[in-house]
């Protein structure tokens, strides 16, 4: 039996896109979290952060994160990217999954073939 499984992201993230698609393909039920409409919650957040590291989970490469001050960029510890991701939760980097105990960042078909492998 599948534990819950729950998909974090935007609607109109590609890699989000292709992760669900991948997901209901093999008929997986999946429940999806909106993070812009949504939201996060910290403990949620720190979740993660212990799960995958905060600069894993952090996406430096976003048009948020390249929209924000030169200062509020420079010298991120775990606090602050996690307070930024809070505040802005499209600085997460995308999809998150959860199942059961398991997190990952990222969308690899790979990856998911190795969660989602049937199990003798």
């Amino acid at each position: 039996m599948v534990d819950t499984v729950v998909l974090y992201g935007i609607k109109t993230c590609s890699t989000v896109k292709k992760a669900m698609k991948w997901l209901e393909d093999r008929g997986i039920p999946v429940r999806y979290h909106d993070v812009r409409k949504d939201g996060l919650t910290a403990a949620l957040l720190e979740g993660w952060v212990e799960a995958v590291g905060w600069e894993k989970l952090l996406n430096r490469s976003s048009l948020t994160f390249r929209r924000l001050d030169e200062a509020q960029r420079q010298d991120l510890t775990q606090a602050r990217a996690v307070a930024l991701m809070l505040e802005h939760p499209t600085l997460v980097r995308r999809p998150v999954l959860e199942s059961g105990k398991t997190v990952t960042v990222g969308f690899r078909p790979e990856l998911y073939e190795g969660l989602f492998a049937p199990t003798a």
